[in-house]
C-alpha cells in the first residue's frame, strides 16, 4: 500500500491533544497550510509547505488546494443494529401522540424490539454495516454501537455479535455498548423483567463481552432511578464502565448518581436542571447531547453553551436509530448543534471529533499529530465552519481510514 502524502491543506485540530477540551475557541480552529504524510501505520509527518516533505515517486500525492483537512467523525451514540422501520409510529407523532404515550402503548422502542427478536444475526450484521457505510460517506470513520433491542440473553448477545461482525467487516472502527436496560418489557412483570436483566442477561454479556460498556434509560415508562441503580452497581462490581441515558423528558435525579459513581456520560440532557448540568460539567463524567432526537421528537435541547460555560467535557452524536433520530450525519448534528444547543462551529467540531474519542476510551484519534491513526478526511471547502453553516449537505471530499483513501 502506497504512503499517501496530502499537500497544501488547511490542517485543524492539530498536535498533541491527550485530554478532552472543555473549553473550545469560540471562533476558528486556526491553522496554517500543511503537508501530511500518512501510511496504514498512522500519520507519519506533519510539515510546513515552507519546509515541504520531498516528493517520492512511490508516493501517492492529493493536493488539497488550502481546503480543511480534519480528523474525520467520531460518533459515540448510536443504536444503529436495528431490523424494521417505525413510519407508522411517525404517522402517530404527526397526529398528536407523544414519544412516551407510544411507548407506553407498546410501540416505541418495543416495536423494534419485536422486529430485532425475528431476524436472524446475518440480517442485523447486514442492515448495520448498510448504516456504517452511509456514516462513511457523510465523514464518520469511529462508530459507538449499542444493543438494546433484544432485551432477552439470546437476542441481545445475537446483537452484540452482529455488532462486533460489522466492525470486523467495516473499513472504519466500532465500538460496541451493551444497553441492556434499554426499556422494560411491558410482557413481563415490571420486577421480574428487571432481576431477570441483572442475574440472568448482565453476566452473560459479562461472560462472552468483559469490559464491555454498560447502559441504561432512565425515564418513566422505562427504568426508573432505583432500577437504574441496581443494574450499574451488578455491572460495576463485573468490572464494566457504565454510560446513562438520562434527563431526556424527565429530570429524575440520575445526572447526580452518574457523577457520584464516575460514570463515563450521561447522554440526552435536555431536562437537566441548571444545577445538575452545573455539577456534570465540573466533573470527570462527560455530557453527551443529541441535537437530531430533539429536531425529531419534541424541539427540546439540551444547553450546551452553559455546560461549556462551566467547563463541561462535550460530545455531541447522531443518536442514530429508528424511531428518535432517524439519519446517520456527523454534519447534521454538527449544524443542529450550533443552531439548537447554542454551541460555536469551533465547539461543535471539538464535540464531534477529539472528545468523542476520548470518551470512547480512544486516544489514537481525534487529532492530527504525528503516531496518531489516519483517520482523516478532506473537505470540499477552505473554512470549517461551512461544516456547521450548512444544513443538510455533505462537504466530504475525501475520507482516509488507517493510511487508506476509502472516498
Amino acid at each position: 500500500m502506497k504512503k499517501i502524502l496530502i499537500k497544501n491543506a488547511r490542517c485543524i485540530l492539530k498536535g498533541e491533544i491527550s485530554a478532552p477540551i472543555r473549553k473550545p475557541h469560540p471562533d476558528r480552529l486556526e491553522s496554517e497550510l500543511n503537508n501530511v504524510l500518512i501510511s496504514a501505520t498512522g500519520i507519519e509527518g506533519v510539515y510546513s509547505t515552507a519546509h515541504p516533505h520531498p516528493i517520492d515517486p512511490m508516493l501517492e500525492v492529493v493536493d488539497a488546494e488550502g481546503k480543511v483537512l480534519m480528523p474525520s467523525f467520531v460518533d459515540c451514540h448510536t443504536h444503529s443494529c436495528w431490523s424494521g422501520d417505525r413510519v407508522d409510529e411517525w404517522n402517530c407523532k404527526l397526529a398528536g401522540k407523544s414519544y412516551l404515550d407510544i411507548l407506553r402503548s407498546g410501540g416505541g422502542i418495543m416495536s423494534t424490539v419485536r422486529a430485532v427478536r425475528d431476524s436472524n444475526q446475518d440480517t442485523l450484521t447486514e442492515d448495520l454495516l448498510g448504516r456504517l457505510e452511509s456514516m462513511l460517506a457523510f465523514g464518520t470513520t469511529t462508530v459507538e454501537v449499542k444493543s438494546g433491542y433484544g432485551l432477552r440473553i439470546d437476542d441481545e448477545l445475537k446483537m452484540l455479535r452482529a455488532i462486533q461482525e460489522a466492525g470486523n467487516l467495516w473499513c472504519g472502527r466500532v465500538v460496541p455498548t451493551a444497553c441492556i436496560g434499554h426499556a422494560i418489557d411491558p410482557g413481563e412483570n415490571q420486577e421480574s423483567f428487571v432481576t431477570r436483566t441483572i442475574d440472568e442477561v448482565l453476566p452473560a454479556v459479562s461472560n462472552e463481552f468483559p469490559g464491555i460498556a454498560i447502559d441504561a434509560y432512565c425515564e418513566n415508562g422505562a427504568w426508573s432511578l432505583n432500577e437504574c441503580r441496581r443494574l450499574t452497581s451488578a455491572a460495576i462490581k463485573l468490572g464494566h464502565p457504565i454510560r446513562i441515558h438520562a434527563d431526556q423528558f424527565h429530570s429524575l435525579g440520575m445526572t447526580p448518581y452518574a457523577i457520584q459513581q464516575g460514570f463515563v456520560s450521561v447522554d440526552h440532557l435536555e431536562a437537566t436542571t441548571e444545577e445538575d448540568l452545573s455539577l456534570l460539567a465540573r466533573s470527570a463524567t462527560f455530557g453527551v447531547m443529541l441535537p437530531i432526537c430533539g429536531l425529531h421528537v419534541d424541539m427540546r435541547f439540551a444547553d450546551g453553551k452553559s455546560f461549556l460555560q462551566h467547563g463541561g467535557m462535550l460530545a455531541i452524536a447522531t443518536n442514530n436509530n429508528p424511531g428518535s433520530a432517524p439519519c446517520v450525519s456527523m454534519q447534521m448534528a454538527i449544524a443542529l448543534a450550533v443552531r439548537f444547543n447554542h454551541l460555536s462551529p469551533a465547539e461543535a467540531l471539538v464535540a464531534s471529533t477529539i472528545n468523542p474519542s476520548r470518551l470512547l476510551g480512544l486516544n489514537d484519534t481525534g487529532n492530527i499529530f504525528v503516531g496518531q491513526r489516519a483517520d482523516l478526511m478532506l473537505l470540499k471547502t477552505k473554512d470549517e465552519r461551512n461544516l456547521a453553516y450548512e444544513i443538510g449537505g455533505n462537504l466530504v471530499d475525501s475520507v482516509f481510514v488507517g493510511g487508506q483513501k476509502v472516498i
